[in-house]
């Protein structure tokens, strides 16, 4: 039996390889759990979602807009329709846009709050409504960031939306505590994706800066995430909610 055996669960912002919503999303059907692989990427969820079909596990693909109500109530129409409930949500999907303050663009703010954190509250609200209906509780996995927790220079809109799903998590666990419905923030610090790759590649010396300021002196791999939410979908955190799980070697601990 997996961790996750049978656990119906939705991991949203799966597309991107490698990727935290695709490696979570991968990780969850390797422990059992019968995923939906979420994505305004179709193709790019698809082939995500037909991989772990082809290694054994359950799993489909949805194209998903976060920032939509109305893709949410689509979302959580099929999730009903065909199992019932929920067991697991992973609201992963963000999008972060680098600037100074001067020089910052209106749309550039709300593109963020819309992504980051809008998408947080839709998703909530909506796996509370269900997880108290079927009245088996269940958890909510906020992603947040290490930019959650301290100040970022050139990336203060992301910081704010990361900030915001912290606290956020916590207020809400409190309100469904009684309901066995526990929800935490999950917060990476510098991670192995495509994004790192590039700037590794681009800017060798200023990437080897970032990593000579971790003091685990290396980047995280997206497996690293997917194994922190897989313990908090599992039963095994079922006493560990309204709290933020840092996954970053040590940058904020400085």
């Amino acid at each position: 039996m997996g961790r996750l055996q049978d656990k119906i669960a939705i991991v949203t912002g799966g597309a991107s390889r490698p990727g935290l919503g695709s490696s979570t999303a991968i990780r969850f059907a390797q422990e059992g759990a019968v995923v939906f692989v979420t994505d305004i990427d179709l193709d790019g969820a698809e082939a995500v979602a037909a991989d772990i079909r082809e290694s054994g596990g359950l799993a489909t693909a949805i194209q998903h807009d976060v920032a939509n109500a109305a893709d949410w109530d689509r979302l959580f129409d099929t999730v009903r329709s065909r199992h019932g409930r929920l067991d697991a949500l992973v609201n992963n999907a963000g999008v972060v846009i680098h600037g100074l303050i001067a020089n910052y663009k209106d749309d550039q703010w709300k593109r963020q709050v819309d992504i980051n954190l809008n998408s947080v509250f839709y998703g909530t609200q909506r796996a509370v409504e269900l997880m108290r209906e079927v009245g088996q509780g269940g958890s909510i996995i906020n992603i947040s960031s290490g930019a959650g927790l301290i100040g970022v220079p050139g990336a203060s809109a992301y910081s704010a939306t990361k900030g915001g799903v912290r606290l956020f998590s916590k207020s809400i666990a409190l309100e469904c505590a009684t309901d066995g419905i526990r929800v935490n923030s999950v917060h990476p610090g510098m991670i192995r994706t495509n994004i790192s790759a590039i700037s590794e590649r681009e800017n060798p010396e200023e990437f080897q800066q970032q990593v000579n300021a971790i003091p685990m002196r290396q980047f995280g791999d997206p497996m690293d995430i997917a194994n922190m939410n897989l313990f908090l979908a599992s039963d095994e955190s079922r006493y560990v909610t309204g709290t933020e799980l840092v996954v970053d070697g040590g940058f904020t601990a400085q």
